[in-house]
């Protein structure tokens, strides 16, 4: 009785139909025979999943599945890191970075599902998001085996020139061209734009780079003014109207976009030790960003904004790592959350000519105080307690000096 043909070994591929997943698709059959199962997540990213099941099985794909999680994207890994306050050195709302685990997650699931051994990835081998897919898959299902081409000794598409003339060979249908060579990822949150240019910190992005966003130079004269609601942390409302998180991201995209608000350059230090430069649009991220900070201003007490203001750096590097299935970042956002309790209020601001500014904010858990803070002296604040309180406050300086004096 003649044996029956051995099964191909079959793999879940994260699949955004951009340049790399594109040509990693028909690699992986070609080259080792697999059963691709492409597995895309929509987050928000406009029109580029338009026809994205047609491109992967035309592209080799045994099948092709694609799931909307953007409300589990804004709900479960947006506002957690909005509350936390994190950004990456100064100007990085991790956009990318918090994408990346729950895609990672859902293609875990999918693995399961479908009876796959192994999972896939397109990212590069000197990038961030090598370490945040496999360490996702890792911490979920350390038992699946993890297949990253760029880093397959057998890839030899090594630039992403390459990978364009591969794409054209094979007749796989791409947007990018050697001329147009940005790497690129979208979401509700953010874009950001890598490569080709942008790869000298000299070179001034060009206004025709921008896709959510106006160049600043071509942005309206008049400013306009937008009012957010939230409650314990999270925006709820838009211009006093409720909303969803989707919608209201949506909606300050465009507004934010019109005013080139959240624009950013900068050279950032990559978890695998290299420097590299990227420009980020993010509209909706900057302006709840301004707004929330502005609230905390008003509605926590120094000791704890200033220790919130630590753990936020904390939080931002987790999230950069890849690190959000960690008992510390679960820990954190215990902490968190309880700094929120009072966050509630409205925050009016003013976008113009490429910033976000704060135009007045109201709660009614404001620890601010006109009677106080008013340079008017009142019987409310006796100005001589302040005497005794420098003194002690000053005391260790005062025994340095006269230490010091003696030497």
């Amino acid at each position: 009785m003649a044996k029956s043909a051995k099964k191909p070994e079959k793999v879940v591929l994260a699949y955004s139909g951009g340049l790399d997943t594109s040509v990693i698709l028909p690699w992986l059959k070609e080259t080792y025979g697999y059963e691709v199962i492409a597995f895309a997540a929509e987050l928000g990213q406009g029109d580029e999943l338009a026809g994205i099941k047609r491109k992967a099985l035309t592209s080799g794909a045994a099948k092709c599945i694609v799931k909307d999680l953007r409300r589990e994207f804004v709900e479960d890994y947006l506002w957690p890191t909005l509350k936390a306050g994190a950004v990456y050195e100064n100007n990085y709302l991790l956009g990318t970075s918090v994408a990346r685990p729950l895609i990672a997650r859902h293609q875990v699931e999918v693995a399961h599902a479908e009876g796959a051994t192994a999972v896939a990835h397109g990212a590069t081998g000197k990038g961030n998001d090598q370490v945040r897919f496999e360490v996702t898959y890792m911490a979920l299902d350390p038992a699946l085996k993890i297949i990253a081409p760029w880093k397959d000794p057998k890839f030899t598409l090594t630039s992403r020139e390459a990978a364009v003339d591969y794409a054209k060979k094979h007749k796989i249908p791409i947007e990018q061209s050697k001329k147009k060579i940005y790497s690129r990822d979208r979401n509700l949150w953010h874009i950001s734009h890598e490569g080709a240019d942008l790869e000298n910190p000299a070179n001034e992005p060009k206004d025709d780079l921008f896709v959510i966003s106006r160049p600043v130079s071509k942005t309206p004269d008049k400013p306009d003014y937008v009012t957010i609601g939230f409650f314990e942390g999270t925006p709820v409302k838009y211009n006093g109207k409720l909303t969803t998180g989707t919608k209201l991201i949506e909606t300050l995209n465009e507004l934010g976009g019109k005013h080139a608000v959240g624009q950013a350059d900068l050279v950032e230090n990559r978890l695998v030790g290299i420097k590299s430069r990227g420009v980020y649009e993010t509209p909706a991220g900057t302006i709840l960003m301004t707004g929330h900070s502005a609230l905390e201003s008003l509605t926590l007490d120094r000791e704890t904004m200033h220790y919130k203001q630590q753990v936020a750096l904390k939080y931002a590097e987790l999230v950069y790592y890849g690190l959000w299935f960690s008992q510390l970042r679960e820990a954190l956002d215990a902490f968190v959350d309880v700094t929120q309790r009072n966050v509630t209020g409205e925050v009016k601001l003013k976008l113009f000519k490429g910033r976000c500014t704060l135009a007045g904010v109201t709660s009614p858990n404001s620890l601010y105080r006109t009677d106080l803070a008013s340079f008017r002296m009142g019987a409310e604040y006796d100005p001589t307690d302040a005497t005794g309180f420098i003194r002690l406050f000053g005391l260790p300086a005062r025994v340095a000096a006269v230490v010091n004096k003696k030497k």
